[in-house]
């Protein structure tokens, strides 16, 4: 009897290890959550394997848009762990001409998708071990093949899932593509030009209507502002200016009265301006993407 629970504990122990290896399967859809698009690439998720971690990052990217797309998995990958399998699938072109990829990061992350565009800031964060296009032929959900417009489902979801389980290997997702190959967006990089410091609105902290920038606290330490300083801080779209406001540059909301702009570092230590208990994206009528810059400086 104590050798039979013995074994069976050791057994149990084995098959708890075998589960957790797995690789966590993060989706990633501008599919929203009412209907049943999302469920499905989870049950094609499951199908693969039962004991697989399927977590969601979002679903909420709007309509079409493959830059906020880009930026979500740049706001969120590396908080996952090394051989993480995301899945993205902001895929105007479905169905179309555009390769269907698996890009390994150089930290060991995997991300699979539509070559359009959504991988620009993680190649440029985390660069680029390998990238392969999935091969169809293989890699795709049994029966799908008349299917044209639900590759997030039929391909990529599959592909990822299988991934994930280590029921393929990463060199079993298709063919080896040059690292050269992955879609990038333009957008305007941040950089410093004498006692101004240009970059651009990526998102919007779409929740508070905080503006967030894509300037990084060690160049924005630069211009040598404190805590308490005044932040000249102007808005652009398609070159044109829309906006302007001077602010203190604070630690967080609360250090200003309700209803007063602040400049901040947001949680990826970005330059935001934000009003404390309202909505400075709303109240300005500010959007966000490559088409809206921003110049800051020092206000005298």
């Amino acid at each position: 009897m104590l050798r039979f629970v013995k074994n069976a504990v050791i057994a149990l122990g084995l098959l708890s290890s075998f589960a957790f290896a797995k690789a966590p399967l993060v989706l990633m859809t501008d599919f929203g959550l009412k209907d049943g698009a999302v469920s499905a690439m989870r049950g094609v998720a499951y199908g693969v394997d039962p004991a697989l971690n399927v977590s969601d990052l979002t679903h909420e990217i709007p309509d079409y848009d493959i830059w906020v797309g880009a930026y979500r998995l740049y706001q969120t990958a590396n908080y996952w762990p090394k051989g993480t399998v995301f899945v993205s699938v902001v895929d105007p072109g479905v169905g179309t001409e555009r390769k269907s990829v698996v890009m390994k990061t150089k930290d060991g992350r995997f991300f699979v998708n539509p070559n359009n565009g959504l991988l620009t800031l993680i190649v440029e964060r985390d660069g680029v071990a390998e990238v392969r296009e999935i091969d169809e032929k293989v890699n795709r959900l049994k029966g799908s093949e008349g299917s044209y417009t639900f590759h997030g489902r039929d391909v990529y979801a599959y592909t990822g899932a299988r991934l994930a389980a280590g029921k393929i290997t990463f060199a079993q997702v298709g063919p080896k593509l040059s690292a050269d190959s992955v879609v990038k967006i333009t957008y305007q990089h941040p950089e410093k030009n004498g006692g101004v410091v240009k970059g651009m609105i990526p998102v919007l902290d779409v929740q508070y209507g905080n503006v967030w920038t894509n300037i990084p606290k060690d160049l924005f330490d630069q211009l040598g502002i404190k805590i308490g300083g005044k932040v000249r801080l102007r808005i652009f779209n398609e070159g044109k200016q829309v906006d302007e406001v001077v602010a203190p540059y604070e630690n967080t909301f609360g250090d200003v009265p309700e209803g007063q702009p602040l400049v901040y570092m947001n949680s990826l230590m970005s330059v935001s301006v934000a009003i404390n208990m309202d909505s400075y994206a709303a109240k300005h009528k500010v959007e966000s993407g490559p088409s809206w810059s921003v110049e800051v400086s020092k206000a005298e």
